[in-house]
């Protein structure tokens, strides 16, 4: 049928007076989310629309890792070395020396890259090594005391801060001394050294002596045949320097006895002490005070090749509940590797909510990694076993773990080793960009349109779309950015955390402070309380975390405020994935910071898995916290995509899957919930939230309005009924006479 301007226009007027009251204006719709495409195939009837396909295909680990002039993976050297050393063996048949040269090779791979020192570090970084374990000679201040001579120790940044970045000595000359106590004797093989980390002053030590004793009184310097040994020292504040002792000491106390410092500062420093304990029956400190985990899982560091080897094994051992697919690749080429757990892994189940947890953001905070690929052992284990939580959780959620975001910027930090990559190295990727300021800044459209009472009416409260400057082709956003964003965009997510190291505190968004100019502020989402409440189920179930009487890692005290807080109020970050996730997604997102130190030895992994096991599970098991369901066409019983869905109260509002079924995070409650879409009459309804840990299921079955069926009439190319002809006609004639000639 040929219907003219005029009458489309009499058209939408008479439907307006015929439904009472104008229909609902959604304007996310006019807020797409950009890049947000989906592959074709035929409709599944297993959803009430047909279940979306897998956006991602599962890989093959078993391809060629790519190669780049600029990247060279940490190889497998061990067993190439074992090989030449076991054809010297049989040609020069020097029983004896090779046997030692084998020993000595075993004993010199570390944590971490290539070789590495013989002996672990005793804990100064980790914390193992208690604040009573350190003397010194003088100090500054208390700030600067003893205390505060660890490895890659952090100072404050502020005028007011307590604490500083080093221990430093009241006084300049020979005499002064760092002591560290190992409560045992002990093998001592190496110092590594730091000078004080501070934005104010340049300090550092250029050589230094090194002593032992075992009562204190009497002290034996390390000594290269009659003489004295001078370690060369630093030459910046920074970089972490190793020096081997030409034959290991033993003895139960160790100095570090400073000879020549940077002529412009002080004698500052901050260190690591490499050794191996001995039996002694005699002393209590030989039991181990750290838990032992049961758990039978690889606690190693895995470079890039070992990562796919053990994620390979883990859906070899458990082929039904996992797969592994890739969402993209970083700068150099590596693969962003996710593995899935769940019970129909590859495709989204109606009603089933998706979870992730992602690592390696920074690439030196490798303790979410190692978790991560600990989890996958763990969950399938324990499946396998019938473990009855386990086998719930993954029968009622689809879990998708991400162990390197930042896979260029760990093989830079893993080549030099977990006590040599210092504070800073790999922390970016390869590009230099931190990819926790790297996405788009959806923060400052939201409060201006805020600011003009504009939300929700005339700007959206949720999937806010990416501005245009940050689509550009000259943009810099980061390959693995880039990932992140389209993985969130074709999957509904509905709950993450974000794994972080080098502090022990849980943050939650907003992450960015409302007023720009501010350093840290209060900026709380609309859903404060429930962003609390999932820190709180982390942080107070965290083994270290829950200890009001343990050490602070740097200069924040966080047990005041239940090791959780606010990102904004912590420090100011544009462009977080937090906050982009909440601001674009239905996802709720926070932070973690796992450990103190940001790259611990690999002796530290069990303690780490046996730390946040529990909180690892705990928090995964949120996701099934408020309410559910689906939103249904009234008519045809077909699920309603992008509906929305709006909790009366929150100004923050979340929209259904391609299925039509939802999840709000929700405390308990009650709640008077809509559900709206375009072309539907709105539908309300009362739902409550128990403190029980299962979803309220909230159907919801909502009408199109007279104007959409109107739409669809015509769009099939159907005859319109005949009292709306007749009615479309007198109103015509009724707008033609008012234009016409008075």
């Amino acid at each position: 049928m040929y219907v003219t301007p005029l009458v489309l226009w009499v058209l939408c007027t008479v439907l307006c007076f015929w439904e009472g009251s104008p229909a609902p204006h959604n304007v996310t719709l006019l807020f797409k989310v950009s890049n947000k495409t989906q592959s074709k195939s035929p409709p599944n009837t297993g959803g009430a629309n047909g279940t979306q396909p897998p956006p991602y295909v599962s890989e093959d680990l078993d391809e060629p890792v790519p190669k780049d002039r600029r990247l060279r993976l940490s190889e497998e050297k061990p067993a190439n070395k074992k090989a030449k050393v076991a054809k010297k063996k049989v040609k020069i048949v020097k029983t004896v020396k090779v046997l030692k040269k084998l020993k000595e090779e075993k004993s010199s791979q570390g944590s971490g890259g290539t070789s590495e020192e013989q002996c672990p570090p005793l804990g100064l970084e980790s914390l193992r090594v208690s604040d009573h374990q350190l003397r010194a000679s003088s100090k500054k201040r208390y700030g600067l005391g003893s205390h505060r001579g660890r490895l890659n120790i952090q100072s404050g940044i502020y005028d007011d801060d307590f604490f500083d970045g080093a221990w430093c000595a009241g006084e300049e000359n020979k005499q002064q001394w760092l002591e560290v106590d190992a409560r045992r004797l002990t093998r001592f093989t190496g110092v590594i050294t730091q000078g004080k980390n501070s934005i104010w002053t340049d300090d550092w030590v250029t050589s230094y002596k090194v002593q032992v004793s075992n009562d204190t009184h009497t002290w034996k310097t390390c000594k290269n045949g009659t003489e004295d040994v001078i370690f060369k020292a630093n030459k910046d504040p920074e970089t972490p320097v190793l020096n081997k002792l030409p034959s290991p000491m033993v003895a139960r106390y160790i100095r570090i006895n400073p000879q020549t410092w940077f002529e412009n500062g002080t004698i500052c420093l901050r260190a690591e002490i490499l050794g191996c304990p001995l039996p002694d029956p005699n002393t209590v400190f030989m039991w181990e005070q750290q838990p032992q985990p049961s758990d039978k899982l690889e606690f190693k560091h895995h470079n890039y090749k070992e990562m796919r080897k053990l994620m390979k094994r883990v859906n070899e051992e458990c082929p039904n509940i996992t797969r592994v697919y890739s969402i993209g690749k970083s700068y150099l080429g590596l693969k962003m590797y996710v593995m899935e757990i769940s019970d129909n892994p590859g495709q989204h189940e109606l009603g089933e909510p998706e979870f992730r947890y992602v690592a390696g953001m920074h690439g030196n905070e490798v303790v979410g990694r190692e978790l991560m690929l600990n989890l996958m052992e763990y969950l399938c284990q324990e499946y396998k076993k019938d473990n009855p939580r386990v086998t719930r959780l993954i029968r009622d959620t689809r879990i998708h773990l991400l162990p390197s975001m930042n896979p260029d910027g760990y093989e830079m930090a893993y080549k030099l080793g977990s006590e040599l990559s210092g504070w800073g190295i790999g922390r970016w990727n390869y590009q230099g960009l931190d990819l926790n300021h790297n996405f788009a800044d959806l923060n400052t459209p939201l409060w201006e349109a805020e600011d003009n009472e504009q939300v929700p009416e005339h700007f959206p409260n949720h999937y806010i779309p990416i501005p245009e400057y940050y689509t550009m082709e000259n943009a810099t956003v980061a390959p693995e950015t880039r990932a992140i964003i389209d993985w969130m965009q074709k999957i509904p997510f509905v709950l993450s955390a974000n794994m972080h190291g080098g502090e022990l505190v849980v943050s939650y968004p907003f992450d960015m402070a409302r007023s720009y100019w501010m350093a840290k502020e209060l900026t709380p989402t609309a859903d404060d309380a429930m962003f609390r409440w999932l820190a709180t189920a982390y942080a107070s179930s965290h083994r270290i975390m829950a200890d009001d009487n343990r050490r602070i890692c740097h200069y924040d005290n966080f047990m005041r405020v239940g090791n959780i807080i606010n990102g904004a109020n912590w420090h100011t970050v544009a462009g977080s994935m937090n906050d982009f996730s909440y601001l674009h997604t239905n996802c709720f997102e926070i932070t973690i910071e796992l450990s103190c130190d940001k790259f611990p030895h690999e002796t530290e992994l069990p303690t780490e898995w046996e730390n946040n096991k529990e909180s690892l599970l705990l928090y995964m098991e949120q996701v099934h916290r408020g309410i559910k369901g689906v939103v249904r066409d009234k008519d045809t019983n077909q699920g309603v995509p992008e509906a929305v869905i709006v909790v009366d109260g929150l100004n923050h509002d979340i929209r259904t899957a391609v299925d039509g079924d939802y999840w709000r995070l929700l405390n308990p409650g009650e709640y008077e919930v809509t559900a709206k879409a375009e072309g539907y009459h709105p539908s309300t309804k009362s739902c409550r939230v128990s403190y029980e840990n299962h979803a309220t299921v909230c159907d919801f079955y909502i009408s199109k309005t007279p104007k959409q069926r109107l739409k669809e009439l015509m769009a099939n190319g159907k005859k319109l009924p005949k009292e709306l002809l007749l009615r479309l006609r007198q109103i015509r004639n009724r707008k033609l006479k008012s234009n016409g000639p008075k």
